[in-house]
């Protein structure tokens, strides 16, 4: 064999081997993965994009949206909460809203009661003698420091009302009002435990028509009256009673004029039970028509304006305990 022949040989060896290992490389290559090839493998979840017109704008309010002053405080509302929100009967379709009627005025005589403990006319006691009383109760008493109709206005300590400003009779147990000596807010018994007031005028109930029977109601009320009477002894109290409301009172159905008469009733025969006095203003808040007129009213039928309460302290003053 010539060297000739030898050196062709080991060229085609080696370039048989190199071939090999050209095929053996290319296999590898073709094995590997590639990057993001499914979804368990991507990094970070592939979110489609948004057009800038699709974009969501933010909830979040601008400078303009949010308020830079406190809302001025409005008169509190004796609304009832307890009233159940009415079902449509079987016998109307469901398309169908049942009329909804007014319930007829009263006559005038029903807020006129006799008895023993009601406070009859006497002189004009004048503003000294309703300087001397603490008036206890709901949103209708809280008017009278909202309408700054009593000696300091505003700034008059003679109201005691919670710090909503209304005081629900069934709650006057364990219901907390802003004692004015101090702003603190405390148990009724404990302003009077430290008050000691020398007359002390109650108007509660005007809530409580809308849920309470009459043994509940008489029972709340003469809880209030024996307690402060043992608590002091010398205050005179004189329960004033509820006042009507006006035709155009939204919640008719639950806070009406007839049921406000017979709970005056029922407040009168507590008076007349504990020995205290009664004060029947109500018989010089309603008209001739059976309702609070109009001209007496803040505008939601309920709650008295400066011209009623001017009403009730003429008779109070007129009207005094002796």
């Amino acid at each position: 064999m010539t060297n000739m022949t030898i050196y062709k040989r080991f060229a085609c060896i080696i370039t048989a081997a190199a071939l090999s290992l050209s095929l053996c490389a290319c296999d590898l290559v073709g094995d590997e993965p590639k990057p993001n090839a499914t979804p368990q493998q991507s990094a970070e979840p592939n979110v489609p994009d948004v057009p800038e017109s699709e974009v969501p704008e933010s909830s979040e309010p601008t400078p303009e949206e949010t308020p830079t002053e406190t809302p001025d405080i409005v008169e509190p509302s004796d609304t009832p909460t307890e009233e159940p929100t009415p079902t449509p009967s079987a016998d109307i379709p469901p398309e169908t809203t049942p009329e909804v009627t007014t319930p007829p005025a009263i006559e005038t005589s029903a807020f006129h009661l006799t008895g023993d403990a009601i406070l009859t006319e006497t002189d004009d006691m004048g503003m000294e003698y309703v300087d001397k009383m603490v008036f206890l109760g709901d949103s209708t008493t809280y008017g009278m420091k909202y309408y700054a109709v009593l000696t300091d206005g505003k700034n008059t300590q003679q109201v005691w009302t919670p710090s909503n400003g209304t005081l629900t009779l069934s709650y006057q147990g364990f219901a907390a009002i802003v004692y004015p000596k101090d702003g603190s807010e405390i148990p009724i018994r404990d302003a009077v435990t430290d008050a000691l007031p020398e007359y002390m005028v109650i108007t509660l109930g005007v809530n409580g028509v809308s849920f309470m029977e009459e043994d509940y109601f008489k029972s709340e009320y003469t809880d209030l009256v024996t307690d402060i009477q043992a608590i002091s002894p010398d205050t005179k109290i004189i329960l004033q009673s509820i006042f009507p409301v006006a035709s155009n009172y939204e919640y008719l159905s639950s806070i009406n004029n007839e049921k406000i008469a017979a709970a005056n009733a029922w407040i009168l025969e507590v008076a007349e039970n504990t020995g205290v006095a009664f004060l029947n203003t109500a018989s010089a808040l309603v008209g001739e028509d059976g309702w609070l007129p109009q001209s007496y009213q803040n505008g939601d039928g309920l709650h008295l304006n400066e011209i009623g309460f001017g009403v009730v302290l003429s008779y109070i003053r007129t009207h005094g305990y002796q």
